[in-house]
């Protein structure tokens, strides 16, 4: 009887302790879980988009020493202070400017140049040659060097992020050009070169300015091809480019931040120049560039140079007077 009496309470509490086990186990989850938390997005703001909705504060620029005199000019190295990060937090960047000897005031050339190596470059590099053919026919050339460059404060530590404020950096510079005492207060061109002109391009786009602008052999490409097109010229083939650029695409959408996208808020008018043997930027990029501006309504004159390479040599001459003719016809 005992025996029995046992078994049945042995058996009664296995039985509840199951029930209550496996009960406790499928416990209706809470309706309210949380939502899991976005990662920040701290480069949104260098957005095509974001960056025409901001307000660029002009900066004081400040002329320097003397880098070079000659009969029909002076160049100066150049700094001003602004925000790469638009937050408040401000950076120096040098440059070079050249001012016409004489009487001015002058007309202003805003001038940016192309890729050149960190470790070989000077101050004015990739612009001055170019630059001082249109101080001594009566321009100011101003010329920055970009974070990191010459005597600049040091860039920023992400790759993007230095690549987008070179934008901030040029449309500050473009604000802050009435700091120039022999300016005219009425003329600003831009010019740029390869990289140099893929940023005018873009600057264009988000300040919707209608400086004159000549361009030559701009990287026209969209974001980030304008970019991975030219990993086989460094050190680990690309590798680090690609690394970053996986992150950044887990985070942002590449569209924002392609020129390509905005090509219809430029509304200056455009002297497009181009080598046929250029081996850094093909002459089809320039040629679909030109179509698009065109059938955008923009005022585009666009120049082959025929077996000239990425620097317009052996037209270099020919170019840098089309040029002027340019600046002149269009000045006010």
């Amino acid at each position: 009887m005992k025996s029995w009496v046992f078994y049945l309470l042995f058996t009664t509490v296995f039985v509840l302790v199951g029930w209550f086990a496996n009960t406790a186990y499928h416990l209706p989850r809470s309706s309210n879980n949380p939502i899991a938390q976005a990662r920040p997005t701290p480069l949104a703001k260098y957005s095509i988009e974001a960056l025409a909705g901001t307000n660029f504060t002009p900066s004081n620029i400040e002329i320097g020493k003397v880098l070079k005199t000659d009969p029909k000019f002076t160049s100066y190295e150049f700094s001003f202070k602004f925000t790469p990060d638009l937050s408040g937090n401000t950076k120096n960047v040098t440059g070079l400017i050249n001012i016409p000897n004489g009487i001015g005031p002058f007309p202003t050339v805003v001038m940016f140049r192309g890729y050149v190596d960190q470790k070989k470059y000077v101050v004015g590099e990739g612009t001055q040659r170019a630059a001082e053919v249109f101080a001594k026919n009566g321009y100011v050339t101003i010329a920055p060097d970009f974070l990191g460059y010459g005597n600049s404060d040091p860039e920023a530590g992400n790759i993007f992020e230095s690549r987008f404020q070179t934008y901030v950096t040029a449309a500050t510079l473009l604000k802050s050009v009435d700091s120039i005492d022999n300016w005219d207060k009425k003329n600003v061109f831009i010019w740029g070169h390869s990289n140099g002109g893929q940023i005018a391009l873009t600057v264009l786009e988000i300040t919707g300015s209608e400086f004159p602008t000549v361009l030559w052999a701009p990287v026209s490409k969209p974001f980030p091809f304008s970019i991975l097109a030219y990993t086989d010229e460094s050190d680990d083939h690309g590798k680090l480019i690609r690394d970053e650029l996986s992150r950044f695409e887990e985070d942002y959408d590449v569209e924002k931040f392609s020129l390509t996208n905005y090509l219809d808020r430029i509304k200056a008018p455009v002297q497009l120049n181009q080598g046929t043997n250029d081996d850094a930027v093909p002459t089809n990029w320039s040629d679909t560039l030109s179509k698009i501006l065109k059938k955008n309504g923009n005022d585009i004159t666009y120049i082959k140079y025929p077996g000239a390479n990425h620097n317009l040599q052996p037209s270099w001459n020919q170019a840098v007077l089309t040029n002027i003719n340019f600046f002149n016809k269009m000045s006010k």
